[in-house]
């Protein structure tokens, strides 16, 4: 057996009922092939970059599971015909990771001058600043 995580970015306009029958259906695929169901985060709805199926937003859930590639298969199979799906994507967890996403803090802006350097202007302004 092999850990995964699915992250499903449901329709807005599905009822919190609905998104639920979704994640029960993905979560009774896996229990009734033997895997383990480990954790289902809600993320929310978050405005999209651009829109899908003509939705500027969408509810993101993050499922993370244990089951063979076969049962997979399925649930990316019923995922794909389920009209309240936007988008899904499945990934294998890499071993030792940690049990919930970490989020990652952006640069300070030092940080980012430093890392991002516009035809050496800001290497310069560095250099003269420390003399």
């Amino acid at each position: 057996m092999t850990e995964y995580e699915i992250l499903l970015l449901l329709d807005p306009d599905l009822e919190e009922g609905r998104q639920g029958e979704v994640v029960a259906r993905v979560r009774e695929l896996v229990e009734k092939a033997s895997g383990s169901w480990d954790v289902h985060d809600v993320w929310g709805r978050r405005k999209l970059a651009f829109e899908i199926a003509h939705k500027g937003d969408g509810v993101y859930h993050l499922l993370q599971f244990t089951c063979d590639a076969g049962t997979l298969d399925e649930i990316s199979r019923v995922l794909r015909i389920d009209d309240g799906v936007l988008r899904h994507m499945a990934t294998r967890r890499i071993e030792g990771s940690p049990a919930r996403p970490v989020a990652v803090g952006a640069p300070t802006r030092e940080d980012a001058e430093m890392a991002s350097p516009v035809d050496g202007q800001v290497e310069g302004q560095i250099e003269e600043e420390e003399e």
